[in-house]
């Protein structure tokens, strides 16, 4: 048992492979693409351990052509010559279909090396990325190549071969693998989506309770003890890192604390609560906002006691504060406003401020009306006055509308009915 079990078993068909039904179930278009014979350049963008590599070898081996496999982390533009010098051997008179696994490790220059040995045709690419290839690939690659996106496998799929996987390490030890109940469904579930993952786990589970015996029984304690995180699929500069953190705050704002806290739980496990604290308050400022205000200070003071106690009470007043938020009245009616005004401003819509508002009290000998003529809100019944406050070039703008809820509209009623009186 040299080779880890993830390469022993690893399918050697397209029937074989667990998951990806979206793109290899029958009639899907990779699988019409694979079982034509004529294969184009591809990026495959997904996580680790659901099938890229594997798949790549299957197309490989269907259209007869001869493999090369680099890695982005290792590979040099001597690397890519040398795959392109291969089409010239009796091993690539197919022509070469060359594999490069995490392509956004590759720089500019070269991924423009990869460019020049693509554009004849004798060279086929596929190349793999856990990153999104828009961000990370080559615009001229991208161009040339269709992006087919792989996604994490079900918990059903994966527990089909996980029941597969400990069949197949009972055949090479020789002795029965007996499974406490739960076990398949454990590793599964806290592989997290990766096949790679659950095939380490079950081999893990084998070595650690082999013992002596004619059988070696697999305990759910163990299975629990060697995938105790591995259900945690998370990267701080990758995709998943954004994913979640957007989960986490969509989830506030559509008001579902239980999808909140499970998101809340699993950025918490991966040691990220300084990103929990700053989604946290944007989501009390953004989509509570004037519905609520007084949630802003609550969330802060909750966000400051995480901050003193830190992990694990930290999670008591995060708790708290996610499903406050969560549950709380929303209005995104300020942030609109901004971002209307903002759009005015980054248009170029201005104009010098109005002459009552200036700070300054004396005007130059070419101004055709001295004064300031500011009047002080103060001064006036219930503290308002009429008076020019935007720009002339902006006379009449209206970014903020009051929202719809019991505290906005108490607001409006209010000042509807003060301005009605000095009009």
């Amino acid at each position: 048992m040299g080779r880890p079990l993830a390469d022993r078993i690893r399918p050697a068909t397209l029937d074989q492979v667990v998951g990806q039904g979206h793109l290899l179930g029958p009639g899907r278009a990779l699988r019409r693409i694979i079982e034509s014979g004529q294969v184009p350049n591809m990026v495959f963008y997904g996580p680790s351990g659901v099938g890229k590599t594997t798949v790549a070898s299957i197309i490989a081996k269907n259209t007869d052509r001869h493999l090369v496999r680099l890695n982005g982390t290792t590979a040099s533009t001597a690397d890519i010559k040398a795959a392109v010098e291969a089409t010239t051997t009796f091993e690539g008179m197919n022509g070469v279909l060359l594999y490069l696994d995490e392509i956004q490790y590759f720089n500019k220059k070269q991924q423009q090396t990869l460019l020049e040995c693509i554009e004849n045709g004798s060279v086929t690419l596929i190349a793999s990325t856990t990153e999104n290839p828009y961000f990370y690939v080559y615009n001229a690659i991208l161009s040339r190549s269709t992006v087919f996106e792989f996604k994490p496998v079900g918990r059903e799929e994966i527990e089909k071969a996980v029941a597969r996987a400990f069949s197949l390490l009972s055949e090479e030890l020789g002795r029965e693998v007996a499974l406490e109940d739960g076990v398949c469904g454990h590793i599964s579930f806290a592989c997290g989506g990766d096949v790679r993952k659950a095939m380490n786990a079950c081999e893990l589970c084998v070595l650690a309770c082999g013992g002596a015996g004619p059988e070696v029984r697999v305990t759910l304690e163990s299975a629990r003890e060697l995938t105790q995180k591995s259900a945690l699929r998370y990267d701080r500069a990758g995709d998943e890192h954004y994913d979640l953190l957007s989960a986490f705050q969509k989830s506030m704002r559509g008001s579902d604390p239980d999808a909140a806290l499970h998101y809340l739980a699993r950025l918490l496990e991966a040691g990220d609560m300084p990103s929990v604290c700053r989604r946290l308050m944007v989501t009390a400022c953004e989509d509570v906002g004037l519905a609520w205000p007084q949630a802003i200070p609550i969330v802060k003071a909750a966000v400051d006691a995480a901050m003193m106690v830190g992990m694990p009470e930290a999670a008591l007043p995060l708790s708290d504060a996610v499903v406050l938020v969560s549950t709380a009245p929303k209005s995104n009616s300020a942030h609109t406003a901004y971002a209307a005004a903002l759009a005015d401003v980054q248009a170029g819509r201005a104009g010098s401020v109005p002459r009552q508002l200036q700070n300054k009290h004396y005007d130059g000998a070419d101004a055709a009306r001295k004064g300031q003529f500011y009047q002080y809100p103060h001064d006036a019944p219930h503290h308002w006055l009429p008076q020019q406050y935007l720009p002339d070039a902006l006379l009449g703008a209206k970014y903020y509308e009051y929202g719809d809820n019991k505290n906005e509209q108490s607001f409006k009623a209010y000042w509807d009915k003060i301005k009605k009186q000095n009009i």
